[in-house]
């Protein structure tokens, strides 16, 4: 019976041997499959962390100087590139494709160049750009060590629109030794900023303030005016430099302003009116009022007489003072004289920028039948003008042969007329004076008149 239960524990356990074996096999097998998949999963991941560091850098930022470019001219364009990542990435071969855009020198930064990260790195490019005007589109590229390439869009515009330089404002004529302000107006229709505007002047016998203008920048699609203030002694051109930077290139326009001398349209015209002259004894007083016929306003108004007259007296001199255009002014002016037949009245004033202006206006005495008033003055500023006539009809003659005429003032009285004044007042006491002397004559010689009488009877 025990034989019989040793060979059944004997065979039970050959019987096991086989499946122990197979089961260890399999547990073999199973760990090697494994381990195989660990390392596959771990070459995956060293693969995706190569390609995230490479996306990880990107441009940054992008600078064109300038920022439009004229056709053919060179400028910069600088790209800038930033890592994100946490570790440092080879890049390599930075280029701008393009068919407007030729690279004519970049920066030599070797076979590689490694930017850290969270550290940056510029690539510079010095570039032309072919016409036409109009916007390309331009494409910069940099390889990386380990993963695709970086691709970024540029936006490059030509244009050949120049600064524009014109005369905004300025008189319809300029006046021999006047002075006159001139505005000059820069007007950018660029699309981008110009720089380091200069402007310069140049004309014969031609004082010009100030010499030179700068303006520091001039944005794009805006304007600027720069004034000037000319003094000006002859007909001649004034030329106008405009010079400008575009980027680092230099570009210029030029503008002339041609000179031409002749009657200042907005000028104060002085008219006399209701002249009066009256005897005071040793001396004479003559009175009246000026009417600002012009456009601009007459400062600093001041009458006076000239020569055969001698300013003396109580008023030699009459500062009216400022007269508006359409407005008047009274005066008074007191003087001395031998010859009455012409009494020359001299009114001088300044305009608005401090120009001197002189003119004399004669007031006739010679005829009876009516005074008139004749102009010979002249001016230091401005035109030579002429009144005569007993209606006040005056022409201007200006300076480079034009003239002006037309003109009218209102009639001054005359002095020979009914109001008592002038020579005309002396007639009734000369009258009388002769009458008495010639009773005195006859009272004093009655009686040897009387003999002679009674002897022819």
């Amino acid at each position: 019976m025990k034989a019989k239960l040793g060979f059944l524990c004997i065979f039970l356990v050959a019987l096991l041997v086989p499946f122990a074996y197979a089961a260890g096999t399999d547990s073999s097998s199973s760990s090697t499959s494994s381990t195989s998949s660990s390392t596959s999963t771990g070459s995956s991941s060293s693969s995706t962390s190569s390609i995230d560091a490479s996306a990880l850098v990107y441009v940054s930022n992008v600078t064109l100087s300038p920022d439009v470019f004229f056709p053919y001219e060179q400028g910069t364009i600088a790209v800038t590139l930033t890592n994100a990542g946490t570790s440092a990435m080879g890049l390599s071969g930075p280029d701008i494709i393009s068919d407007k855009v030729h690279i004519v020198k970049q920066v030599d930064w070797g076979t590689m160049t490694y930017v850290g990260a969270g550290s940056t790195v510029t690539y510079k490019f010095v570039v032309t750009v072919d016409p036409p005007d109009g916007t390309d589109y331009a494409l910069f590229t940099v390889g990386t060590k380990t993963g695709s390439a970086i691709h970024y869009p540029l936006t490059i515009k030509v244009d050949s629109d120049p600064l524009r330089a014109v005369i905004a404002d300025k008189p319809d004529t300029f006046s021999l030794d006047g002075t006159s302000n001139v505005t000059m107006r820069l007007i950018n229709t660029r699309g981008g900023m110009v720089k380091n505007i200069v402007i310069s002047t140049e004309g014969s016998g031609i004082e010009v303030t100030p010499v030179q203008a700068y303006v520091q920048s001039l944005d794009a699609d805006n304007s600027v005016d720069i004034p000037f203030t000319l003094t000006t002694h002859q007909a001649s051109n004034l030329t106008f430099d405009v010079s400008y930077q575009n980027g680092d290139n230099d570009h210029m326009v030029t503008v002339v302003l041609p000179i031409e001398l002749g009657s200042d349209k907005t000028i104060a015209v002085p008219v006399l009116n209701n002249v009066e002259l009256t005897s005071k004894g040793g001396y004479y007083d003559i009175t009246g009022d000026i009417t600002n016929a012009g456009i601009s306003d007459a400062k600093g108004v001041v009458v006076t007489v000239g020569d055969p007259a001698v300013a003396t007296g109580t008023y030699p001199e009459y500062g009216i003072g400022s007269i508006a255009s359409d407005d008047s002014g009274s005066f008074e002016v007191t003087f001395s004289a031998r010859n009455l037949s012409a009494v020359p009245v001299i009114i001088s004033w300044k305009d608005s920028t401090g120009n001197n202006y002189k003119i004399t206006k004669t007031v006739d005495l010679s005829n009876s039948a009516g005074a008139s008033i004749e102009s010979d003055g002249s001016s230091s500023a401005s035109a030579v003008r002429s009144v005569a006539g007993a209606q006040g009809q005056y022409s201007s003659a200006y300076p480079g042969g034009m003239s002006r005429t037309g003109y009218s003032s209102r009639s001054s009285p005359s002095i020979f007329s009914g109001s008592g004044h002038g020579i005309s007042s002396f007639y009734l006491p000369i009258a009388v004076g002769i009458i008495a002397v010639a009773g005195i004559v006859l009272y004093t010689k009655r009686k040897w008149i009387l003999a002679k009488v009674k002897k022819q009877q």
